[in-house]
């Protein structure tokens, strides 16, 4: 899933405070269209969200438990409901997939196997599961066979241009993950770097998760602003 060789480095973007969800949709929409028409560099970019739940195309009515606990908005990734808020990093990937292969399956393999590549760095042990889109970790504590989500994954392509993204469980309120049935995905917990016990910032992730893109999407470079 690597660029193929001479392309340009990704833009790597931090985006300081809350992001308001819509505007950042739009955002993307412009972007990947720039990106489409090779006027514009593919992009990561890292946000925080003010609490909000939203649906994916899969997203089953039933799962949305409080519907008036926050904005729900509806949205064009792949997937089911879930939570951001501050404390979780959510990253848009914004790649040119037409010079990485043209495989959305392989592309969302890549995307974990770039979460696992960053947990790792905390000594955490992520593992991906056939049956189940994003990120996990074993919980012994919790009984044998449990498992919590640490990371989800929800993406769309349009014109072989990726966005949307992952988003990482850093240190949010997981009290607020209570009013949906994460991704549609009964019988298991959510989990975070900090409820496992980990004195990690989001500063912290964001270092991982740049050094782990490296490895597995190839270079990239800051934003211009």
């Amino acid at each position: 899933m690597h660029a193929i060789p001479g392309s340009p480095p990704v833009e790597w973007c931090v985006q300081p405070g809350l992001t308001d969800y819509e505007p950042a949709v739009a955002f993307m929409e412009d972007r990947v269209a720039a990106i489409a028409d090779g006027r514009a560099s593919e992009l990561v970019w890292l946000v925080e969200h003010p609490s909000l739940y939203t649906a994916g195309t899969s997203a089953n009515e039933d799962d949305l438990v409080e519907p008036d606990r926050f904005p729900v908005y509806r949205t064009g990734r792949g997937g089911q409901y879930t939570y951001h808020g501050p404390g979780q990093r959510v990253a848009y990937v914004m790649l040119d997939l037409d010079r990485r292969g043209k495989d959305v399956r392989a592309f969302v393999a890549a995307l974990e196997r770039w979460l696992i590549g960053a947990l790792a760095s905390f000594n955490v042990r992520g593992e991906r599961r056939e049956d189940r889109v994003g990120v996990w970790v074993r919980r012994p504590d919790k009984g044998d066979g449990a498992e919590d989500k640490i990371a989800a994954i929800g993406i769309r392509v349009r014109r072989w241009v990726s966005f949307h993204g992952i988003s990482l469980n850093v240190e949010p309120d997981l009290s607020h993950f209570s009013g949906i049935v994460p991704c549609g995905i009964r019988g298991h917990g959510v989990t975070s770097l900090v409820d496992l016990g980990l004195p990690v910032t989001l500063e912290d992730a964001d270092a991982a998760l740049k050094a782990s893109f490296v490895e597995v999407f190839g270079p990239c470079k800051k934003a211009r602003t």
